[in-house]
């Protein structure tokens, strides 16, 4: 963990520094092998209880296009995606994730893969012709942190909706965002991920040096995935982006036409985490889905390092707004690559629940000050007692 000392404080109440390796006890190991070179986060693969359900979900409610369907599965993308699909919606017995699937550069990138993880002791397995339609050639991993993760570079391309302004909706989802993880070992996965070619663009510790989450990005925006301490592996949410913030008001106030105001978790709201607006949606199966726009460029290669303090009460919302307990302790299954559902381990480290808004928990606005700085009636608005 990067020191305090190392770090500066900016006027916005976060700390910025460059980015250093994480430290941890018990690392993977790096192969000597050459990773894949990964481009973004592509698609996800879902296991759905209720294939019609979801559906309308994900099509009626938030207006993703239908590439192809039949009896097992939906294929769904958004506006501006030229790819078959960013979203598999797949019938099962489990509700879970089957797959968290990113694009590579090349051909031979697929070749890396299985060298990377064959050496790690992964599980791999590789199909000529996809394991799902529309993608070709694809590698598929459970790798050493317990996730199903799949690398493809051959996929049908689909036209891009960006100009079918007659199709288009008020909360439009234009592209896949990223996703997000739940791990026990937040810095073994971020040491992992490093190895992948990942670099960290924020995260959240204690003045201890414990880390609760960190977020890594191969396209130049604040994250393709975010690992989150608790107990895992598993699926903490899969975010779509909008243009504006406009998109997602709309979507609040088409759930609540259509008296589907309780699929709204959280939000909307702005992040201090990558300081962009977001909504917190769960699924007709519990899947939690982020609707997300406006967070900024990292693609420079000198781009700092913004780490914000677990009790600082705005890093989760820019605004303040405590954070509902679901949200800390809510995530989905994930599949081994049998379809089988991974043993979840639990965390050890501190839970970030626990040290902001548990029992012996607390939080600022405004550090120096405390929480005591707060007016008497929000003081204790960050602790579960009062949320009850």
């Amino acid at each position: 963990m990067t020191n305090r000392e190392d770090m500066t404080l900016t006027s916005s109440g976060f700390y910025v520094s460059q980015e250093a390796p994480i430290r941890t006890s018990n690392p993977v190991p790096t192969p000597q092998a050459a990773p894949p070179d990964i481009l973004r986060c592509a698609y996800m693969e879902l296991v759905v209880t209720d294939l019609a359900a979801s559906r309308a979900f994900y099509v009626d409610v938030l207006g993703l296009y239908v590439t192809e369907e039949d009896d097992t599965a939906v294929y769904l993308r958004s506006t501006e995606e030229f790819i078959h699909h960013n979203l598999v919606l797949r019938k099962g017995p489990t509700a879970a994730v089957a797959a968290f699937s990113y694009r590579v550069r090349s051909p031979e990138d697929l070749d890396r893969a299985v060298g990377f993880y064959t050496e790690l002791g992964c599980d791999v397995r590789r199909e000529a012709g996809g394991f799902v339609k529309g993608i070709g050639d694809s590698v598929r991993v459970v790798d050493p942190l317990g996730f199903p993760y799949e690398f493809f570079f051959q996929t049908d391309h689909v036209e891009r909706l960006s100009w079918r302004y007659d199709l288009h909706t008020p909360g439009e989802l234009v592209r896949l965002d990223h996703f997000n993880q739940v791990t026990p070992d937040v810095p073994r996965a971020v040491r992992h991920y490093q190895d992948l070619g990942f670099r960290v663009t924020e995260d959240i510790q204690d003045e201890e040096g414990t880390v609760y989450a960190a977020w890594m990005r191969r396209k130049p925006t604040v994250h393709d995935t975010a690992t989150t301490g608790g107990d895992g592996p598993r699926m903490h949410h899969v975010a779509f982006a909008t243009h504006e913030k406009h998109n997602i008001l709309a979507i609040c106030d088409k759930l609540g036409a259509l008296r589907r105001s309780d699929a709204i978790e959280r939000g909307p709201g702005r992040h201090g985490v990558s300081n962009a607006f977001y909504l917190y949606l769960r699924d007709p199966d519990g899947h939690r889905v982020e609707i997300y726009t406006q967070d900024y460029y990292t693609g420079d290669p000198d781009n700092p390092v913004v780490t914000w303090d677990v009790h600082d009460n705005q890093r989760r919302d820019w605004w303040g707004n405590p954070v509902v307990p679901s949200w800390y302790t809510d995530a989905s299954l994930v599949l081994d690559l049998d379809g089988e559902p991974q043993p979840v381990a639990a965390r050890t480290d501190a839970s970030e629940m626990a040290v902001t808004i548990g029992a012996d928990g607390f939080s600022y606005t405004r550090r120096d000050e405390g929480e005591e700085s707060m007016p008497e009636w929000k003081q204790g608005e960050y602790k579960l007692g009062n949320q009850l």
